[in-house]
């Protein structure tokens, strides 16, 4: 009886550690339970009605699909292959602007670890999509983006683009920054960008720096 008393108390103590031990795992970013709906965004203010979807496959975000009436062909490509992974979306977490029927931007934040995507594609096939896997979006709560811009970092400076006008402004940390962008707050803490100014805490070495600059948007 003795030993198998304590063979009970083992156990549980095992167990006892391990739950410990897992629920100090990170929070997602946001809910990831399965993506199942497309998610659509139409400028039907617009005669021709441009549109984007995102369609999910096997709860995750599958292929993006953008057109409108009388393009004549529906684009469209894998998610993963524009971004480089997979990512789990949250409906909540995606925004969409639509410039007439020359191209969308859309902005999104992969739930599972936070990390900030854009996305620039031009209806017409000829022009590039421009892609950013490090964007700093809005639906970060430390991250105060002005509604119609777009803003990214690549280690060293912060650059902001107006979705309407193509004008852009940069602000430089002046030392490159480590960012793992999966895990971004550990070395950028909080951000803030309107048309006028920006503003970043931002870890250089062991540091945290703040930097604040004026701008204009050329």
């Amino acid at each position: 009886m003795k030993l198998s008393f304590l063979a009970i108390v083992t156990i549980l103590l095992a167990w006892g550690f391990g739950s410990c031990k897992s629920s100090d795992a990170p929070p997602a970013f946001c809910d990831t339970s399965c993506l199942q709906d497309s998610v659509k965004f139409i400028k039907d203010d617009h005669p021709l009605e441009p549109y984007v979807y995102i369609s999910a496959k096997n709860c995750m975000a599958d292929t993006i699909a953008w057109s409108y009436n009388g393009m004549g062909i529906n684009r469209k490509m894998g998610l993963p292959d524009l971004v480089g992974t997979e990512v789990r979306l949250n409906k909540d977490y995606i925004s969409c602007f639509i410039k007439d029927t020359s191209y969308a931007w859309v902005l999104f934040n992969d739930c599972s670890n936070g990390r900030g995507y854009s996305l620039k594609i031009p209806f017409n096939k000829k022009e590039n999509i421009g892609r950013k896997s490090s964007a700093i979006n809005k639906f970060d709560p430390k991250f105060d983006i002005a509604e119609g811009l777009a803003v990214y970092t690549d280690r060293g400076n912060l650059f902001v683009e107006d979705m309407a006008t193509g004008k852009t402004a940069m602000m430089t940390f002046g030392a490159k920054a480590d960012i793992d962008y999966d895990a971004i707050h550990e070395t950028v803490d909080s951000v803030n960008v309107t048309p006028t100014s920006m503003w970043a805490r931002v870890k250089l070495g062991k540091n945290w720096e703040t930097f604040e600059k004026k701008i204009e948007l050329k």
